[in-house]
């Protein structure tokens, strides 16, 4: 008896080191950015983990005051029986697309089951045993960007297993605009999966409650979710990530422009991977002005880019003021399809994938200006909106 006393005791000492240790860290991090992320507010969910056999979701992003969640939720006792990465990996080193293999986390020894490629949506073998999921991954906010897919399918498998899922939250650092078409349910893929606008305006917890509302898993099922809720945040704050999310989105000036430039990803013009500015220049070796170059080369998280080793041609966007980011720029896809000079058609068929709507590149194709491209939008934007607001968890702008 005095043993299991003993054993309580510390127990309950390490738990609250644990907490007060999370705490006093909060207090500096409120202090310097006044929002407080989901994974920092330890005490609303370790109570949940505690005596429970755990699956983390997550990436290099996963972080509780500069320590990963994993060695953080090890450190309090928790049990987590695997890790279950996205793409780009558990250590966000794999280029875009590449295929992500199962393996063992070197740091902690945990087995590691990739959701990319093939394997998107975890099994119920991958999920046996298990008793909670935790989610924690930042998001940059838009549709094609594909951690909200990998979510998706993590929130659809554990609601088949009826396995609790716990997000803990990140402000969207888009998350102060809504802009551009409504995806087609025709044209639904993993880089775009829900009838929602290319740039969403909600933080990834906000999304799931919306996912779970609007009965969009398979056959209507829901997942039993726990938000923990980020502190000091609202729509109309400008967030700076601490952590890249993706190889190729280094800083924020690339995550401000990825929503229009993401786009070219599906037209004959490079995006600039396999340079030091990913997502800030667009380019190919046939564009009409030659007053600005870069040479993709090939380099962690970009080892093959698109025209590697030729010389590109096209538009430098790294001094954009940040303060002029606000809704998508279209003029920007109709200059550069305007200024192509090569032979091969603009536009691939990714592009109405991304796009999300096949009419964008058929307005773009028949000279169609910004405001009127623009215009089509309106009707749809107002119908998201009106049902966006149901899941907003945060003051809106």
């Amino acid at each position: 008896m005095k043993k299991l006393h003993y054993l309580l005791l510390v127990i309950l000492f390490l738990t609250n080191s644990c907490y007060s240790q999370s705490k006093g860290k909060n207090e500096k991090a409120e202090k310097n950015t006044s929002i407080v992320v989901g994974a920092e507010r330890m005490d609303l969910y370790v109570p949940l983990l505690k005596d429970k056999k755990v699956a983390i979701v997550g990436n290099q992003t996963s972080q509780v005051n500069g320590v990963h969640l994993v060695d953080t939720l090890l450190r309090c006792g928790i049990s987590i029986a695997k890790i279950m990465t996205p793409e780009h990996g558990f250590r966000g080193t794999a280029d875009a697309g590449a295929h992500v293999a199962d393996g063992v986390d070197d740091v902690t020894g945990l087995p590691l089951v990739s959701l990319y490629g093939s394997h998107k949506k975890p099994t119920a073998e991958d999920l046996k045993g298990i008793d909670m999921v935790v989610f924690d991954i930042q998001d940059v906010g838009a549709r094609f960007y594909t951690y909200i897919s990998t979510m998706h399918y993590v929130m659809e498998a554990c609601a088949e297993q009826y396995i609790p899922m716990v997000i803990l939250d990140r402000p969207n650092p888009n998350g102060f605009y809504v802009d551009g078409p409504i995806l087609q349910v025709e044209n639904k893929s993993f880089v775009g999966m829900h009838p929602v606008p290319i740039v969403h305006g909600m933080t990834i917890g906000e999304y799931a409650g919306m996912i779970n509302g609007e009965q969009w898993l398979a056959n209507g099922v829901q997942c039993k979710l726990y938000v923990v809720e980020c502190e000091g945040y609202d729509h109309t704050k400008r967030y700076e990530l601490p952590i890249a999310p993706s190889p190729n989105l280094p800083n924020m000036q690339a995550i401000y422009l990825y929503p229009t430039l993401c786009l070219f990803e599906g037209t004959v013009m490079s995006c600039a991977r396999g340079t030091d500015f990913p997502f800030q220049a667009i380019g190919c070796p046939t564009f009409a002005d030659k007053s600005f170059s870069f040479v993709p080369r090939s380099k962690s998280g970009a080892s093959s880019p698109k025209y590697k080793d030729e010389t590109c041609y096209g538009r430098d966007f790294q001094s954009v003021p940040i303060d002029s980011f606000g809704r998508l720029d279209i003029d920007t896809w109709i200059d550069l399809y305007k200024n192509y000079t090569g032979t091969k058609p603009f536009f691939i068929s990714f592009f109405t994938k991304l796009a999300g709507t096949a009419e964008l590149q058929k307005m773009i194709e028949s000279g169609k200006t910004s405001n009127e491209i623009r215009a089509t939008w309106t009707d749809g934007l107002k119908k998201f909106k009106q049902m966006r607001q149901k899941y907003l968890l945060y003051a809106d702008f």
